[in-house]
């Protein structure tokens, strides 16, 4: 773990839970995509750049999820790197409590308030394509999260971020994390048709060829909205729609699994119904959830 593997010529990435992306931008300095998961991810990352003699010239986040985030303060403090993040992605890397608000629905108990839904706070800048190095190219891709970006190097390297899980993760958690099915849709089917020199997806293995595996999560979207639909077949409420997918796939539920495996059924609701394959209705105070 902490690897530092090397690309192409001036692309990078460090091998750690989320993968962090080096860029070498001259023969001193580097920029980083993503920066791990919490403070030790951090100091990992710094001695990298130390043992090559590397300076760190900016952070440029994917988006806001606290393991792609965690490694910003400790990296800015010893550093005085400028951070960037895109849109909504910014609000929430300056302001990290909005991640588990956000994911519960409400003020998070102390059990959502810990590093992997709540990074410390880092001071970011809104990412444009003036505050991007000579050469790059930033590639939207919503729907995993809010205004998700990736990133092109000049030497044509690819970094997509959270826009694909590897088949091993989707087999063990069978439902990943979406915010905007729609938009995930979207940026599955742009990137199942893009080419690059290299693939470096943050959750799976980087590759050359990503069109297979692009087709494999879309694939599981729609199993996951099909189970739905079907659990859906008499009017469910949202509590015991949630309590049969954890038993048909084998959850262990806890206050994190809750909030985001939650979450994102939520999302498919959503998408669902303004899609026309589920409706909503109110009966005795509860809001149930039926097929078309």
């Amino acid at each position: 773990m902490y690897e530092l593997v090397q690309v192409s010529e001036k692309s990078f990435y460090i091998q750690s839970p989320a993968k962090i992306g080096l860029v070498l931008l001259n023969d001193t300095e580097v920029c980083l995509i993503d920066s791990g998961n919490d403070k030790d991810a951090g100091r990992r990352v710094l001695k990298i750049l130390d043992a090559n003699g590397w300076r760190l010239k900016a952070i440029y986040n994917t988006h806001s999820n606290a393991d792609h985030i965690g490694g910003n303060k400790y990296l800015q403090t010893q550093t005085g790197c400028k951070i960037y993040a895109p849109g909504i992605d910014c609000a929430f890397t300056r302001h990290p409590i909005l991640e588990p608000a956000f994911l519960y629905g409400g003020c998070p108990c102390k059990d959502l308030r810990h590093k992997f839904l709540l990074a410390p706070a880092s001071d970011a800048e809104y990412l444009t394509q003036e505050t991007l190095p000579e050469g790059f190219e930033s590639i939207p891709l919503p729907g995993h999260f809010f205004d998700m970006t990736g990133f092109r190097t000049p030497d044509d390297v690819v970094y997509l971020a959270d826009c694909l899980s590897s088949r091993e993760t989707l087999e063990k958690y069978q439902i990943g994390f979406l915010y905007d099915v729609a938009a995930y849709l979207e940026t599955l089917e742009k990137v199942r048709t893009m080419e690059a020199k290299m693939f470096v997806p943050a959750h799976a293995e980087a590759a050359k060829e990503i069109d297979r595996l692009a087709q494999y999560n879309l694939d599981k979207v729609s199993e996951t909205a099909d189970r739905i639909v079907e659990f859906c077949r008499e009017p469910i409420c949202f509590e015991q729609l949630l309590q049969k997918l954890f038993s048909c796939f084998g959850l262990t539920m806890n206050f994190e699994q809750y909030a985001l495996v939650g979450s994102t059924v939520r999302s498919y609701l959503s998408w669902l119904k303004d899609t026309g394959r589920v409706t909503a209705v109110f009966e005795d105070h509860l809001l149930l959830w039926q097929s078309v």
